[in-house]
């Protein structure tokens, strides 16, 4: 089945940490950019990092120098480890998998940050 499936979200008090996987199947994961994006309530959808096939990373302003996304071709899976968590950070955050015309997005992880 074509499909990326995101998970470990939860919820997390401000300053906490929290590692996001986005798993691939049905498709040649290395080719493949992958994204992680977030929509809060009543927002637009948000773009927060792409990193490349061959590794290249770029970052939002709103999450650079707080989250780090990363890739393991060999486990078909992009992670995105967040740090320093704010109220502001708390969505829906979802991957997408894009090659030439060919998009993925999955369901999405909610991420709630809050004491």
């Amino acid at each position: 089945q074509v499909q990326v499936v995101e998970s470990g979200g939860g919820l997390v008090q401000p300053g906490g940490s929290l590692r996001l996987s986005c798993a691939a199947s049905g498709i040649t994961f290395s080719n493949y950019v992958m994204g992680w994006y977030r929509q809060a309530p009543g927002a637009q959808r948000e773009w927060l990092s792409t990193i490349a096939s061959e590794g290249g990373t770029n970052y939002a302003d709103s999450v650079k120098g707080r989250f780090t996304i990363s890739r393991d071709n060999a486990k078909n899976t992009v992670y995105l480890q967040m740090n320093s968590l704010k109220p502001e950070d708390t969505a829906v955050y979802y991957c997408r998998a894009q090659w030439r015309t060919h998009n993925l997005w999955g369901q999405g992880t909610q991420v709630t940050v809050s004491s």
